[in-house]
């Protein structure tokens, strides 16, 4: 499957290293060298996902994302970012991108976390999730283990939703906190190992399906036979 991406890049050498190692991964790329020409490009036409380098000229990447979500565009947004400031990613993350990378980055972690986004945007448009015994209705927000009800809280569903994308991949603890809870917690507090906690002892009060792996080092890893 090729999937249609929206490359934003106004510096020429990388935009054109971008757009060729992402043809022959089998990306369908079209390129914008500034944000105003990548508005209009993200508005006029249909994206899998976009690559929007935050350090536009004419329009600043981070209004350039605004618009595109103002305008109805929810496809998969990376933003690329010369700083590490971490403010940078979370005025990203809160204007409506979906994850970001600091220049310089490996080309290998861009096509995995392109390849990530994409695979998670396909499943929100599946309505039933399933890890398991682990079954999620997304439309009714409801969901079972082994045929039981769960009351789970708004950030354990989030949670439990974001893990269910993913099944058997670990997921680090920093991107869990960025792209679920950023807007509300501490980026160094452990609000996901409580959250973790009590998602654990829900799904699993017995103690013996063992749901939600930590991978010591590394972060967690919902378990799916």
């Amino acid at each position: 499957m090729t999937d249609r991406l929206l490359l934003i890049e106004d510096e020429k050498t990388l935009r054109r290293q971008l757009v060729e190692l992402l043809e022959t991964h089998l990306f369908e790329v079209d390129a914008c060298v500034d944000g105003v020409e990548g508005v209009h490009m993200g508005e006029s036409f249909n994206y899998d996902i976009a690559v929007i380098d935050l350090g536009l000229p004419r329009l600043p990447g981070l209004e350039v994302v605004k618009r595109l979500r103002l305008c109805g565009k929810d496809f998969p947004i990376l933003i690329l970012t010369a700083r590490s400031d971490w403010t940078d990613k979370v005025d990203g993350l809160a204007a409506g991108a979906d994850d970001y990378l600091v220049k310089p980055f490996h080309v290998q972690e861009l096509l995995a976390r392109l390849k990530a986004l994409t695979r998670r945007a396909r499943g929100q448009l599946r309505t039933e999730l399933s890890a398991g015994p682990i079954k999620m209705d997304t439309r009714s927000k409801e969901v079972e283990v082994a045929g039981a009800a769960m009351d789970l809280t708004a950030y354990e569903y989030n949670l439990l939703h974001y893990l269910m994308l993913r099944p058997n991949e670990v997921i680090s603890k920093t991107e869990l906190t960025e792209h679920l809870y950023h807007q509300d917690f501490d980026r160094d507090s452990n609000v996901i190992e409580v959250f973790v906690g009590r998602l654990r002892r829900k799904l699993d009060p017995g103690n013996l399906l063992h749901p939600i792996a930590t991978v010591r080092g590394q972060g967690y890893r919902l378990n799916c036979p």
